[in-house]
């Protein structure tokens, strides 16, 4: 689908009214608190998952993590860098640009994390995105049986057990992936008519890191049903009541 990003994209729109009442909180927004977000290598990132085919261990994104009083949340980007501030420099950051976005994003997982009102906000290690995915094929056929799938950002472990069991289609906006047949499924393009998908699809797996790379907003109100998946997520899902699926992260 063609993603045109405007100066304040809708889901930051969405969640301006949270981030509003935390600003107006002093103890949350005040200078005591402070946010340190560091490019975690694919080491500490996801451990030894058995597989070295994600986009994290070749390079095309980055895990950056906050941390608020030991509470810790992370977000995908593929423009990492480090920030050191207040919640308040963090939150108020203008959402346009994929470095912003994801200073944003940890942040508000990491405070969510702190306040309860989101969980598994670090990413899985070892050998879990493999139980992952197994369990999303049960958590799948439980729901919504056997449903044409679209699956919006490669994530190799999902896509190949799922392969498995349903009919699929995979839809990504690295140009090394796009046109490549990976376990039997021809990866295309993500960039095209999204009503297209739609109608194909019973049910679409978007990647959370559409909340940073800023493509999110066509699928908030999509009607099909829509599960976003991963730890990038996290926070956007809880305060937005989104679907989410990430039941092995920490």
């Amino acid at each position: 689908m063609e993603v045109i990003l405007l100066e304040e994209p809708i889901v930051f729109r969405r969640l301006k009214p949270y981030i509003d009442n935390v600003l107006k909180d002093p103890v949350l927004s005040g200078s005591s608190i402070s946010i340190t977000c560091k490019t975690l290598t694919p080491e500490e990132a996801i451990g030894n998952p058995g597989r070295d085919d994600f986009p994290l261990q070749k390079g095309k994104e980055k895990l950056m993590q906050a941390v608020i009083d030991g509470f810790a949340g992370q977000a995908f980007t593929d423009m990492p860098g480090n920030f050191e501030g207040s919640l308040k420099d963090a939150l108020t950051l203008p959402p346009d640009n994929n470095y912003n976005r994801a200073v944003i994003i940890a942040a508000l997982n990491a405070l969510c994390s702190k306040r309860g009102e989101a969980g598994n906000t670090i990413h899985c290690k070892d050998e879990a995105p493999g139980l992952c995915s197994q369990k999303l094929v049960e958590t799948i056929s439980k729901e919504y049986g056997q449903p044409r799938i679209a699956v919006i950002g490669l994530q190799p472990a999902m896509v190949e057990e799922l392969a498995r069991h349903f009919e699929l289609r995979v839809f990504d906006l690295d140009p090394d992936n796009i046109g490549q047949k990976k376990y039997g499924v021809t990866i295309e393009d993500g960039e095209q008519d999204l009503a297209k998908i739609e109608d194909w699809c019973d049910l679409l797996l978007v990647t959370g890191s559409t909340s940073v790379n800023g493509s999110i907003d066509p699928f908030l109100d999509l009607k099909k049903p829509v599960i976003f998946y991963g730890t990038t997520v996290a926070a956007v899902a809880g305060i937005l009541q989104l679907n989410r699926y990430c039941p092995l992260a920490k």
